[in-house]
C-alpha cells in the first residue's frame, strides 16, 4: 500500500492518469521550481547545458512488431543507441535544473539549445557538442558568454595544449551537470523510456526532474527548517 493508506494500485493510476494531461508535467516542474525561488534559491545568470541519452527497446518483437516511431537511434563513440534525449539547463551556482526539453536521439545536442537559456545569462557552460554555437547563445541570451569547451585538434591534428587547459577549467563548473543526471538514472531509475511516444516520457522527464530538484536542494531547505 501506498502512504497513508492509500493502495498502491491507486497511486500508479494517478500517475497514469497524470500522463494523459499534456504538459501536466512540465506545469508541475514550473511550480517545483517557483518554490523553490521562493525559499530563496534562485536562478543565476550561469547555464549549464549538457544532454543524456535515455534508452528504448529497439526489438520489434512485440505486439505491433515495429520499434517505437518517435524514438531514433544515434551514435556515441563507437556505439550506437535507440531511444529519446533529455536536454537540460542547469544553473551553475545552485546546481538545479531550470529548462529542459525532450526529443528523439538522433537530434543533436546544438538544436534545442535556445530553449535551454533563460535570457539573462552571463556565461554558458557545456561540452564541445555546443562548440561554435555564438550566434544560437547570443540570440536568446545578448549578454552571456560562451564558456562552452572548444575543440582542441587543429587542423594538422596536433592538439591545442591552452585550449585543453582552458576546457579543465571549464569543465569544473560544467561537471555539476552530472550531479542532475546520477539523480535522475540512479536515484529515480529514468534510464530507460517507460512508454511509447515522446508525450508521455517527457511528462515522466519533468515529474523526474522535478524530484530531482527537491533531492538537490534538501540541503538548504532542511536548514530552513531548521532554522
Amino acid at each position: 500500500r501506498g502512504r497513508r493508506g492509500v493502495p498502491a494500485g491507486t497511486t500508479l493510476l494517478r500517475f497514469r492518469r497524470l500522463l494523459e494531461k499534456p504538459r501536466r508535467g512540465e506545469q508541475l516542474f514550473a511550480a517545483v521550481g517557483q518554490v523553490l525561488q521562493a525559499k530563496g534559491l534562485k536562478v543565476g545568470t550561469g547555464t549549464i547545458v549538457d544532454a543524456t541519452i535515455i534508452g528504448a527497446p529497439s526489438s520489434t518483437k512485440n505486439a505491433d512488431k515495429a520499434r517505437d516511431p518517435e524514438m531514433h537511434q544515434t551514435r556515441k563513440g563507437q556505439q550506437w543507441y535507440f531511444g529519446m534525449k533529455l536536454h537540460i539547463g542547469v544553473d551553475s551556482q545552485s546546481g538545479l535544473v531550470h529548462s529542459a526539453v525532450v526529443t528523439a536521439a538522433n537530434v543533436h545536442d546544438k538544436h534545442p539549445l535556445p530553449d535551454l537559456l533563460h535570457g539573462n545569462e552571463r556565461r554558458v557552460y557545456g561540452d564541445s557538442a555546443y562548440a561554435s554555437q555564438k550566434a544560437l547563445i547570443h540570440g536568446k541570451a545578448p549578454n552571456a558568454l560562451d564558456f562552452t569547451n572548444q575543440r582542441t585538434r587543429k587542423a594538422g591534428g596536433d592538439v591545442d595544449e591552452a585550449q585543453r587547459a582552458k576546457n579543465r577549467n571549464k569543465s569544473k563548473i560544467r561537471s555539476r551537470v552530472e550531479h542532475v543526471f546520477a539523480v535522475v538514472k540512479r536515484l529515480w531509475g529514468f534510464h530507460k523510456v517507460r512508454y511509447r511516444g515522446l508525450a508521455k516520457n517527457a511528462t515522466r522527464a519533468f515529474v523526474t526532474l522535478a524530484m530531482a530538484n527537491i533531492y538537490l536542494a534538501r540541503r538548504p531547505l532542511l536548514a530552513q527548517v531548521r532554522a
